[in-house]
């Protein structure tokens, strides 16, 4: 296994059967020999060089096309120099919240240039000069293409070295800059690796994820150069419109290896053929990753169902669980092998923070009392993953709390933030802020810690809620948000829902008899909110605390906002 990025990137250079098939927004293919990236690389490096940036510089990318982002990316590591890959605007218009959070972003990681094409950059002109370490601003077609007279100049990079920042999407703070070293890259890439069992030989990769966000970055462009694997590149902004592009591009350049978030596996469902007549293939699939966010069992049922009868191996989905923090992965489910289930009762997991398997559903029918979980697997070698309490107490099998991680993955700490770095990694640990539990060996995680609804003593992750309100037919799914808001006695539980109906009477009232129906729990006010009201993160991930607090400021857009009324019987 190489030592850098750097190292890996100058192996792959000899590879020219096999590289990068980039897909621009018609779904157009560019095909780039590894040969060729690691030639344009140099080249850019160079460019960038004699630029007058420097081993350790930042340089801000914010490029839509994977083409563009991959050379660029890998350019700047050849140099020494730091890329900080930031999200693109979804939209050229109403970009005033983007241009606040992304120059906040900037001038946290003190970035010397900025390289983007020529529509973004003049949503960026008007805001340069709120950023003062930012002394060039780079159009991407014309570093492409730039004459450059001197080679690429040597620099020595050791594995300590910072190789980029990676600014998390901030589902429950604001962005910090994780300072992701070679070190952590090459064990990050190396556990992916021996875990799927990756064959350079035979698998092939597909991705739309973002390349700005760990899993697209790490997952497909560091790891897939290091285990020297092909890959086919979406524009995430492809799959966002045309989510179907995701099964039919692993059909069409049979894809062994493909991953994405709870909310795609849905996407990509609602989207599948509804007739025998389609050619659509996917036997070819051998891991389907699942990550990023929690697993919704159904979601995964439903998926399945889709898909197997176009040949889709139950058997590929392969739940697994990280964050940027630990540089990408930290357990992956066993592959192979059916999604490990788990339904635990509900009272004691909620009050005594402990699990008890339900072993006979039929003995405990009311499905209040009762919920699923899905394993998310288990760690690699050289890592270790825990239980702890808020005391700081490892905690035995079986008992609910924060998950702790620790090993070669774990990031120094975040970008010129020595508190937060360690609040981050007490005891040397890394605090996930994650709650889960571990039984039999295997990792279950249940929501983020301070997103916990806290009613009458029991602790609802806000997904079991969320779930629930997304069965309700004209809601959308991926976009419920719940939350608890102070009230006389207890906290009151309130519902934020995006609906696409214009005629919502009846709606709201729906939504508060499933909740009682299925959980037992009474939602003070349910609020029904248009397409995209509810923000989320770049990754789209739902950003619950922004959500409540625009709740209780009053400046949720509403279409309806009901106090519930006396309960029908179930």
């Amino acid at each position: 296994m190489f030592e850098t990025l750097n190292a890996a990137l100058d192996a792959a250079g000899s590879i020219n059967h096999k590289g990068f098939t980039f897909l621009d927004n018609d779904l157009n293919p560019r095909e780039w020999s590894f040969t060729q990236v690691c030639k344009e690389a140099r080249r850019i490096g160079a460019r960038l060089q004699s630029l007058g940036l420097n081993k350790g510089d930042r340089l801000a990318l914010v490029l839509a096309l994977p083409e563009d982002f991959v050379l660029v990316f890998l350019g700047a590591i050849s140099a020494g120099i730091m890329p900080v890959p930031l999200y693109p605007p979804l939209t050229l218009n109403r970009t005033d919240n983007y241009l606040d959070r992304a120059v906040g972003i900037l001038r946290v990681s003190g970035a010397r240039a900025l390289v983007t094409n020529q529509d973004i950059m003049r949503i960026f002109q008007p805001v340069l000069y709120r950023i003062p370490s930012i002394e060039k601003s780079l159009d991407v077609h014309v570093l492409r293409h730039m004459p450059v007279d001197k080679d690429l100049k040597k620099i020595e990079i050791k594995q300590e070295d910072p190789c980029f920042l990676q600014f998390t999407s901030g589902s429950t703070a604001e962005p910090r800059g994780v300072i992701v070293t070679n070190r952590n890259l090459m064990a990050n890439a190396k556990a992916v690796i021996e875990t799927l069992e990756v064959d350079p030989d035979k698998d092939r990769a597909v991705s739309w994820l973002p390349l700005y966000h760990d899993m697209g970055l790490i997952g497909f462009v560091v790891a897939a150069l290091v285990a020297q694997v092909p890959v086919v590149s979406i524009p995430t902004i492809a799959f966002v419109k045309h989510p179907g592009i995701w099964m039919e591009t692993v059909h069409k350049y049979r894809g062994t290896i493909t991953f994405g978030p709870n909310f795609a596996f849905d996407l990509a469902a609602k989207r599948a053929p509804r007739n025998n007549q389609s050619s659509l293939d996917l036997s070819c699939l051998r891991i389907l990753g699942c990550g990023a966010e929690p697993i919704n069992p159904k979601t995964m049922d439903n998926f399945i169902a889709a898909f197997k009868p176009y040949g889709l191996n139950p058997d590929a989905i392969t739940p697994c669980y990280g964050m940027a923090e630990a540089t990408l992965a930290i357990t992956f489910d066993r592959r192979n092998k059916p999604l490990r289930r788990l339904v635990v009762n509900r009272n004691d997991y909620e009050i005594l923070n402990i699990v008890r398997p339900v072993e006979d559903l039929e003995a405990l029918s009311d499905p209040r009392a009762r919920f699923e979980l899905i394993s998310c697997g288990r760690t690699f070698s050289e890592h270790e993953i825990q239980i702890m309490d808020s005391e700081g107490n490892i905690l035995p099998e079986g008992h609910v709390g924060e998950i702790v991680f620790r090993g070669p993955s774990v990031t120094p700490g975040y970008f010129q933030n020595p508190e937060a770095s360690r609040q981050l990694l007490k005891g040397g640990w890394l605090h996930t802020g994650d709650i889960g539990f571990i039984f039999e060996g295997d990792l279950y995680i249940s929501g983020r810690q301070k997103d916990l609804v806290i009613i009458n003593g029991r602790n609802y992750p806000p997904q079991t809620i969320e779930w629930v309100v997304e069965e309700v037919p004209g809601i959308r799914k991926g976009s419920v948000v719940a939350f608890s808001v102070d009230g006389d006695a207890t906290e009151k539980l309130v519902v934020v829902a995006e609906t696409s109906m214009t005629n919502n009477t009846g709606l709201a009232q729906a939504i508060s008899e499933q909740i009682r129906c299925t959980l037992g729990l009474s939602a003070d006010k349910v609020v029904l909110v248009a397409r995209g009201s509810i923000p989320k993160t770049s990754s789209g991930k739902l950003r619950r605390r922004q959500t409540k607090a625009l709740y209780e400021k009053g400046l949720l857009g509403t279409l309806s906002d009901y106090p519930t009324r006396k309960p029908s019987l179930c």
